[in-house]
């Protein structure tokens, strides 16, 4: 997959067409400091703009592969274009998520594009981990990874309230404890990020 070609292509179509994205999955872990091979890309997209995403993909030869409430997934017909996946923001986390992504430079400078922040990132593997038992033990080691990289500048009441979604709050509590320099009841206000 070329992964500057295919960005520029979908998020200048994205721009021009108004679409409201933020960039999840593996690009959005390496914004987020924590840099691990991907094989595809990741996007969190208004439920009510996947009309003109699905416009935009077959305009470059992308095939649907599966679509639900919830996600699209996407394969180009030639490698260079790759499989593109789109989670659906129309719950209130997903919304919230998608507000709250910021502008960062991307592909030297040649763009910008919207990333989720660090404690979103955690929150959808706090979510694909209960539902995936499979992705569990690699989840939790990128969210462990992500709380320690970012640790004094996230929101943890943020990051709480995702695990106690899935009554899972006495793991966030372990981890805490394992971070140093990060207390478990400690309340700290998000760090602003460039725009």
């Amino acid at each position: 997959m070329d992964f500057e070609t295919v960005f520029r292509l979908i998020i200048d179509k994205f721009q021009k067409n108004n679409v409201r994205f933020a960039i999840i999955g593996g690009f959005a872990l390496h914004m987020a400091g924590y840099t691990r091979a991907t094989q595809d890309i990741d996007f969190l997209v208004a439920k009510e703009d996947m009309p003109k995403v699905k416009e935009i993909m077959a305009s470059f030869g992308y095939e649907l592969l599966h679509e639900s409430e919830d996600v699209s997934n996407f394969h180009g017909k030639m490698t260079e274009l790759g499989r593109v996946d789109f989670l659906h923001a129309h719950r209130k986390y997903t919304k919230k998520m998608l507000e709250r992504a910021r502008e960062y430079d991307i592909l030297n400078n040649a763009y910008k594009g919207k990333f989720v922040g660090p404690e979103d990132l955690i929150g959808l593997k706090v979510q694909s981990s209960s539902n995936d038992p499979d992705r569990y033990h690699r989840d939790m080691a990128d969210i462990e990874f992500l709380i320690r990289a970012n640790a004094g500048q996230l929101n943890i009441d943020w990051i709480r309230e995702y695990f106690q979604l899935f009554d899972r709050e006495d793991e966030l509590n372990e981890i805490l404890i394992r971070v140093k320099n990060v207390n478990p009841q400690r309340k700290t206000r998000n760090t602003q990020r460039r725009t």
